[in-house]
């Protein structure tokens, strides 16, 4: 008998991170990737986003497994929140499933709670009687695989973040054997990567940092500094290539650099001759032609643990930039951190080191462009197509690309999803539901899981523009004011002008409070509600701000 198979999103579809998929096939549920995304702008002191998992709750009955692609924060990151209400068994390779634990301890998560299965990059086992591959993919970290799914109807297959690559060491190459043993049945559904689909030609070579950094390692007067995100760690291994090559010494910058590398070592990833590596603690010994400073860290993070090294400022002082040094941004900015970036290059030059800034038009993250794309869809020949991983304009491109393609996908089998939709197949059609699952963003601030509100995140970007506070007492059985008002304000305006405007506001202030006092009656809440709009509405006509306003009114 055919089985009932559903797919759909709780994340990773209309952004970039937060990636988490699910098949449900006659109502086992299996989850690929549970990722965290970084916050934007508007999310002032929230530390990841995660997606909501009410549907995981609901059904953590039927949960067979979750499947880990790779080790990264947006396919593991949103794991440790989840699982203690959802728990399952947990398939991955060593490499991710000790990365995983790593983000656990950061987060302050007990690993002990997980039932972790290690796998190889490329096998085969069974889970709920369904026989499960993975299979190796070229990803920026050791370990990548795809995945893929038996139903009676054909495999279920999931590509996350890969590159078409034949000339990179066997931590980081595509098992094309194994794809082609898993494309001798038929390919019931491809879902695969979108985030370069709109990228002509293939991303290899451009992802190698070597080309870019080569003749600076080699020819370098001084010591040179380079900035790499902890998601890149296929441009580590080049680095510790180039170190070795050129007898150099490599020294990490701080924890955060050290353990990511701790980490892959015990997985056998990254190793480091005893002779090309250094401590922190021996920097000042080391000549500085010999030495390579690895400066490693997540996003906005990172540039502005640059800027606080490139003015001065970092913690550590033994560490201070010269003018014989070279410092190196391999880590490119995206539309969150273009300004940490520019401030951090700024600073780079104040200092008056040598600095080479890696244009992300030449340098590329491993994520599969066009002819990548081509090559999977080409191998597998899917029935149903659908893209993942990416905003909204990459998923467009991918199923676009799919439909050029004349393997038999048409508008009928290539399914663009958002968030929250479903596909529904059976043995006869396929057919998309839209917002059939609960679905959205849950926000981690410290380690409380989605207990940031909306109203919360507007106090604190209002915060960001200053507090004014408004004070009186009020003797509420004369209906009199017996103290104040007293303006106070904080982080809003300087002092000349503050004073012009508290004028403004404490008539304003006054006026209002005289309205209410006027009356045989009066409601204190309602009172303190027009006092703050009519300020506010003040505020915004005389500076165009619109700092938090607080009135404070004592009755006596």
């Amino acid at each position: 008998m055919d089985e009932k198979i559903k797919l759909f999103a709780l994340g990773g579809l209309d952004e970039e991170g937060k990636n988490c998929y699910c098949a449900e096939i006659d109502g086992d549920i299996f989850v690929v990737d549970c990722g965290v995304r970084d916050p934007d702008k508007t999310m002032p002191g929230v530390d990841y986003v995660i997606p909501r998992f009410d549907y995981l709750i609901e059904n953590k009955n039927r949960i067979k497994a979750y499947f880990l692609t790779h080790g990264h924060d947006d396919v593991i990151g949103a794991l440790p929140f989840i699982y203690p209400q959802a728990p399952a068994p947990v398939y991955g390779s060593k490499v991710t499933l000790s990365m995983l634990k790593m983000f656990s301890e950061h987060v302050k998560k007990d690993t002990i709670q997980y039932d972790l299965r290690v796998v190889e990059p490329t096998s085969n086992f069974k889970v709920a009687g369904r026989e499960i591959s993975f299979f190796h993919t070229a990803h920026n970290i050791a370990g990548s695989s795809g995945i893929s799914i038996s139903t009676s109807q054909g495999n279920i297959v999931f590509i996350s973040d890969f590159v078409v690559e034949n000339a990179a060491s066997s931590s980081y190459l595509n098992d094309f054997n194994a794809l082609a043993k898993i494309a001798e049945r038929p390919t019931l559904a491809l879902l695969s990567e979108s985030i370069y689909a709109g990228r002509p030609g293939y991303t290899a070579p451009l992802y190698k940092l070597t080309p870019h950094i080569e003749e600076m390692i080699k020819n370098a007067e001084g010591r040179v500094f380079i900035s790499i995100f902890s998601n890149d760690l296929y441009n580590v291994s080049e680095l510790i290539a180039l170190a070795i090559a050129n007898k150099k010494k490599i020294v990490c910058y701080d924890e955060a650099a050290a353990s990511i590398l701790k980490t892959l070592q015990g997985c056998g990833e990254l190793m480091i001759p005893r002779d090309n590596f250094a401590s922190l603690d021996d920097i000042l010994r080391l000549r500085d032609q010999d030495t390579v400073v690895l400066m490693m860290g997540f996003g906005s993070r990172l540039f502005r643990k640059i800027a606080l090294l490139a003015s001065g400022q970092n913690e550590d002082k033994r560490i201070r930039l010269k003018s014989t040094d070279t410092f190196i941004i391999a880590s490119m900015s995206d539309d969150n951190s273009e300004i940490e970036y520019t401030d951090a290059a700024d600073e780079l030059f104040r200092s008056g080191c040598h600095v080479s800034l890696i244009s992300k038009k030449t340098f590329l993250r491993m994520h599969a462009s066009e002819e990548d794309l081509k090559m999977m869809v080409s191998l597998l020949k899917p029935k149903y197509y659908v893209p993942i991983r990416g905003f909204y304009k990459d998923l467009l491109h991918n199923g676009m690309l799919a439909l050029s393609m004349g393997v038999n996908l048409n508008h009928q089998n290539v399914f663009v999803m958002e968030n929250g939709c479903c596909v529904t197949i059976d043995n006869l059609s396929a057919k998309m539901t839209y917002d059939a699952l609960t679905h959205g963003d849950l926000l981690i601030d410290g380690e409380g899981v989605g207990d940031v509100s909306k109203q919360v995140l507007e106090d604190r970007s209002k915060l960001a523009e200053g507090v004014v506070l408004l004070a009186l007492t009020i003797d509420k059985k004369a209906k009199k004011i017996i103290a104040g008002p007293d303006i106070q304000m904080r982080g809003f305006l300087f002092a000349r002008e503050a004073d012009v405007v508290a004028r403004e506001i404490s008539k304003v202030f006054l006026a209002t409070i005289s309205e209410f006092l006027e009356k045989s009656y009066y409601n204190s809440d309602e009172m303190k509600q027009n006092v703050y709009e009519k300020c506010l509405r003040t505020i915004r006509r005389t500076t165009g701000k619109e700092p938090m306003v607080i009135p404070l009114i004592v009755e006596i």
